[in-house]
């Protein structure tokens, strides 16, 4: 019988700055990271703040938690949301990413130019924040998979 499926995901904020090299070696390194131990997910990263979501096996989900808490790229980590999952939703992506760049005019009215709805103390409403991104994800990069 297969490991239980689980999704876990977070917010994180830097410790020191990431350009686009370091990000892209991040990636790279998270990429080979999951490969390695069945893992699937996706990273954001806007303004400091990343957010993350990880999904596969619970013990493999829980041990990549708990080295992300001692890592010290980035600090003030706070959990989402945690599921089990049937079927896993990024499927495809070891690490799908995306750089959410900074507008430079006013962004659109409902636009979500921060993490802060995901962060919420109302956990209903930092759920739905979670659901919906991971959906916009999904289908914003469904040709780059």
């Amino acid at each position: 019988m297969a490991a239980p499926l689980v999704s876990v995901s977070y917010v994180s904020t830097e410790t020191n700055p990431f350009d686009d090299e370091r990000l892209a070696a991040l990636l790279a390194q998270s990429r080979r990271s999951n490969h390695e131990h069945d893992l699937t997910g996706m990273l954001l990263h806007r303004r400091g703040r990343f957010f993350q979501v990880l999904e596969g096996p619970q013990d493999a989900v829980d041990a990549l938690i708990a080295k992300i808490r001692e890592d010290a790229r980035h600090h003030d980590i706070r959990i989402l949301l945690r599921e089990n999952l049937d079927d896993r939703r990024f499927d495809e992506w070891t690490m799908g990413y995306e750089p959410i760049g900074v507008p430079s005019t006013p962004p659109p009215e409902g636009f979500r130019d921060t993490f802060d709805d995901l962060e919420s103390a109302d956990d209903e409403i930092s759920s739905r924040a979670v659901r919906e991104l991971t959906v916009w994800f999904r289908a914003r990069t469904a040709g780059d998979r």
